[in-house]
């Protein structure tokens, strides 16, 4: 019979140093969105003194979601199955209205 694990001790704030203090302060949100979707280096620096530069970009095809919306498709798949209904919709459109175009031409 296996033992249940307990949960760790949660850290108390009392543990934070005082020059970690930011009460009073606020952070600025989406500050580096832009330079973050043009893509961004990440240099590291090895105790040999060698500097490894890693550059990011988002993948060809990658999509980033607003937070807005990304409330309502938190994953890859809720994303497609709510826009292939949108492509199937537009299609049956697209071929219901060319079908009535077509008849009115021809009489």
């Amino acid at each position: 019979m296996k033992k249940a694990m307990k949960k760790p001790d949660l850290i108390e704030s009392d543990d934070m140093l005082p020059e970690y203090n930011f009460k009073g302060k606020k952070g600025v949100r989406g500050k580096y969105y832009d330079a973050y979707r043009q893509g961004h280096i990440v240099k590291i620096f090895q105790d040999d003194g060698t500097v490894n530069i890693q550059y990011f970009t988002l993948e060809d095809g990658a999509v980033m979601l607003e937070p807005d919306v990304r409330a309502f498709f938190p994953t890859s798949e809720s994303v497609n199955k709510a826009l292939r209904s949108l492509i199937t919709k537009k299609r049956s459109t697209k071929t219901a209205s060319s079908k009535t175009e077509n008849k009115s031409i021809r009489a």
